[in-house]
């Protein structure tokens, strides 16, 4: 990409920012004009030592008064500066919180209304790095880039403005000889910043070794192999500082640059002035007060160098969070929601295929998870869905819940398409307990609540007694107030299973969708489980995806799934009787069973 292209995406890219979050450049002119009326008055001291000199100053006579004005007019200049800048930092800092805020919440929010295209591993990791440190990278940049450009740009800006306006030739001298500072300074920081990177890269290097060397000890000694080991460290050791020293020395290029070009730049200033003298228009204090005002322009421009990186890799990041942002949502909400009949809920589909890859550009993504499925549940049925691993029984399950839209055909509720219903009613009259319950770190009450926060505690204590789990509950430490720990982790995977469980049934859905834990458990919590499982389908349209032909066993009707096609429908001493693919199933589940017992 080209230089024009580059910074005509760049201008494009923190645009669509304003635009997404509009607190970023809310005031953002008065902000500036802030920054502006501060840089004049820091500009305005080296202006009035200059008139002190020429003026304050006579051969024998010293103006105390006109001095002593000066030095107020300096005092009341540094207080004006001080509350100019300090109001545009402020103003700045509030508008990129408030930015940064917009586009957080507006970033979870899309996140969670993807499809489960967009949730796979590979992207979910790309997901928490947007929310995570590409976000990162702005507030960062928010907090030095932004002030550097808001603070060093105005403060050139007006020095270069007041140094043509002294004297257009000594300014022309000092832009002229200081402009290559700018080269060489990017040049040796883009060295720098490429140095440092191999820095830390032979740095990982050097610890992964180590903690090789230290973790495999006792296998090291045993084969007498420390020494190739302690080789492999030295080598580590010895690139690490090698590596160092080269950033070391291009560092101390870097940092003397400025000192170097600004000496050069006085003496060309003082040079030229000496040479046209009093006769072309200068005065000491003329001289002397371009000179302070030479150090002020070059003083930020080691400073731009450094945020000139960050600014890229800040719209880097923007750049990617609106990526994510331009992500279609999917399922999309339904433009004209269907009301769902009250009652109970039965389930259809028509003639459907589903393919995860169906929103992707690759051929090869395009094969059918499910293909040409119509099936009917009624409603109060316990439906089991049985098939080897891929065969289809999650994404089947997950079509249901509409975590995904078919690719073709369609999924009815009652008689109505999924698509049409509106997500918060969906939500309310279905509940999916997926095969690994999240559950949050904090009590089992409040996991509870999450499904109805308005539910009281008798309404908890019936849930659990209608489960059959109140001798569970009360075995722990602290009841309901009892902590789960991180993602549950306080709690067997069993006892996770049933507080999921017990949240689903005080949510009171019409449909249920149980994806089976494949985890195995101890006897007693598996009692625990089967019965709690029997009393939360009860009465209510129930999908199973059985990995425990035990489950399948008790339901109504079992779907056997294969290759993602229904290749047996029925109830299980039927599909036994037909000794087909499931018979053949289940007798290989009982041997493996009796086997392990």
């Amino acid at each position: 990409m080209n230089e024009p292209t580059r910074r005509f995406v760049t201008a494009k890219t923190i645009s669509r920012g304003v635009n997404i979050a509009p607190a970023l450049g809310k005031g953002l002119f008065t902000t500036f004009l802030l920054a502006l009326f501060g840089s004049l008055a820091r500009v305005a001291i080296p202006v009035l030592i200059q008139q002190t000199i020429d003026n304050g100053l006579e051969p024998g006579n010293v103006r105390v008064g006109f001095i002593a004005t000066i030095g107020g007019v300096a005092a009341i200049a540094v207080v004006f500066a001080a509350w100019s800048l300090r109001t545009a930092v402020l103003r700045l800092g509030i508008s990129a919180e408030e930015g940064l805020y917009t586009i957080r919440v507006k970033l979870y929010d899309h996140i969670h209304r993807l499809s489960l295209a967009d949730h796979n591993e590979e992207r979910r990791g790309a997901l928490v790095s947007r929310v995570t440190s590409d976000i990162e990278t702005l507030t960062m940049f928010f907090g030095w880039g932004a002030l550097i450009w808001l603070l060093d740009g105005s403060l050139m800006f007006v020095v270069a403005c007041v140094m043509l306006s002294y004297d257009w030739i000594l300014a022309i001298v000092a832009f002229l000889i200081s402009a290559p500072l700018f080269v060489v300074l990017r040049s040796l920081q883009k060295r720098l910043v490429l140095a440092y990177d191999l820095a830390r890269e032979s740095n990982a290097e050097l610890l992964g070794t180590v903690a090789e060397l230290v973790s495999g000890t006792e296998t090291l000694r045993a084969y007498q192999a420390h020494a190739p080991m302690v080789m492999r460290t030295k080598r580590a050791v010895k690139d690490r500082a090698e590596k160092q020293v080269r950033a070391g020395i291009i560092g101390a290029f870097l940092f003397p640059s400025g000192e170097v070009f600004a000496v050069f730049t006085i003496v060309g200033i003082v040079t030229v002035g000496v040479l046209r003298g009093v006769g072309g228009g200068l005065t000491a204090g003329t001289m002397i007060g371009f000179l302070f005002l030479t150090y002020r322009f070059l003083e930020p421009i080691a400073e731009f160098t450094e945020v000139v990186d960050q600014t890229q890799t800040a719209v880097a990041g923007l750049r990617r969070v609106l990526g994510v942002l331009d992500t279609p949502i999917g399922p999309p909400p339904p433009q004209n929601p269907v009301v769902l009949p009250d009652g109970p809920i039965s389930i259809e589909f028509r003639e459907m295929s589903f393919s995860y890859g169906s929103r992707l550009d690759t051929q090869d993504d395009d094969l059918p998870v499910l293909r040409d499925i119509s099936l009917l549940i009624p409603a109060r049925q316990h439906v089991a869905l049985v098939g080897s691993s891929g065969s289809g029984k999650t994404t089947l399950a997950r079509l249901i819940a509409r975590l995904a839209d078919p690719t073709i055909g369609s999924v009815l509720l009652s008689g109505v398409n999924l698509m049409r219903i509106d997500n918060d009613v969906l939500r309310a009259r279905l509940v999916v307990v997926p095969q690994e319950p999240f559950l949050f770190a904090e009590t089992i009450a409040y996991n509870l609540l999450f499904a109805r926060p308005d539910a009281t505690l008798d309404e908890l204590h019936d849930v659990i007694n209608r489960l059959e789990l109140t001798d569970w509950l009360e075995s722990l430490p602290e009841g309901f107030e009892t902590k789960v720990g991180q993602r549950g982790a306080a709690l067997s995977a069993g006892e996770r299973q049933l507080v999921a469980l017990a949240r689903a049934s005080l949510a009171n859905p019409d449909v249920l969708v149980l994806d089976e834990a494949t985890s195995a458990v101890d006897a007693l919590t598996e009692v625990r489980l089967s019965s709690a499982l029997r009393a939360v389908s009860e009465g209510r349209t129930t999908v199973s995806i059985a990995h425990r032909l035990s489950t399948a066993a008790r339901a109504d009707r079992v779907i056997v799934l294969e290759h993602g096609t229904v290749i047996e429908d029925g109830s299980h001493d039927v599909l036994i009787s037909n000794n087909g693919h499931y018979a053949s199933l289940y007798a290989q589940w009982l041997t493996a069973t009796a086997r392990d017992i």
